[in-house]
């Protein structure tokens, strides 16, 4: 890791809206972040990032994206969470074209919105009391390793390696959740995992919320109301950075990466790929 003596702030942001051009996207969006640092995902459903730079650059690469002609719109009003930095996020900037923003699967779900479907998002403020509810299941939609590092408390954990191993788990448990009369109110990092999922959950005949924003707009709308998130909230909440885990407050924690992976050795993989692709500085 590598410390830094200019605060870095950190930015991680997504939206599900048809893209005709997503090269020609991604092209511009490398032109508008050469003072920055991260991973931009652009698809034909949308655009998904993690970046982080100093707040006056960062700054002016967010009113570029809502502004910039080439992207038409696309991403005005977009919701930008941020958090501060003690250790530079990332080295690199990284802007790729994929076929999906975040790769669920299963062929022909996407998360681009539809008004027909109910409305799944439940606000950090309402999520409190939605959790506590005698028939809700409260479903984590991570990896296992991040579960094991924090989580809501008394959610489940589907013991998935990847996200793409979510789908057989849900299809495993749906009729037995339907039989017990539970709705599932499910949660992930950033929301983007959800996002994808729900409307998939909505068509296997389950009810289904998801924490709007993820766990990161939780801890953000919590400390802004001078709540204590760690009342719903145990251990850290990883993040796919230099920084390795955030704590409720959003400062970082002393945790490594060695630490997180450590004893997984079917996970060994995710840290030599780390230090590979974003090198030390």
């Amino acid at each position: 890791m590598s410390a830094i003596s200019d605060p870095h702030v950190h930015s991680s942001f997504y939206r599900f809206v048809a893209l005709a051009e997503p090269e020609r996207i991604a092209q511009r969006l490398r032109e508008l972040t050469t003072k920055l640092g991260g991973n931009i995902l652009v698809a034909p459903e949308g655009i998904s990032a993690a970046v982080a730079g100093l707040a006056e650059d960062l700054a002016a690469f967010e009113l570029a994206l809502q502004q910039d002609e080439v992207f038409g719109g696309a991403f005005a009003g977009i919701c930008f969470k941020h958090s501060a930095c003690a250790t530079r996020p990332f080295t690199l900037i990284k802007v790729h074209t994929k076929p999906e923003i975040v790769a669920f699967g299963v062929p022909g779900v996407s998360g681009l919105p539809d008004a027909a479907r109910p409305d799944s998002h439940v606000s950090p403020q309402q999520w409190r009391e939605l959790i506590r509810q005698p028939d809700v299941l409260l479903l984590d939609n991570r990896n296992s390793f991040e579960f094991r590092l924090g989580r809501f408390k008394g959610a489940v954990d589907p013991q998935v390696a990847h996200f793409r191993d979510f789908p057989a788990y849900v299809a495993g448990h749906a009729d037995k959740w339907k039989a017990q009369g539970k709705r599932i109110a499910m949660y992930c990092t950033g929301g983007i995992r959800c996002e994808k999922t729900s409307a998939w959950m909505q068509e296997q005949g389950l009810t289904v919320y998801q924490l709007d924003g993820g766990i990161v707009s939780y801890f953000e709308a919590m400390q802004a109301r001078g709540d204590d998130a760690a009342a719903d909230w145990e251990g850290e909440c990883f993040v796919f950075d230099k920084r390795i885990a955030i704590d409720t407050q959003l400062q970082e924690t002393a945790t490594t990466a060695e630490q997180v992976y450590a004893g997984l050795p079917d996970e060994a993989w995710r840290l030599a790929r780390a230090k590979r692709l974003d090198p030390a500085s």
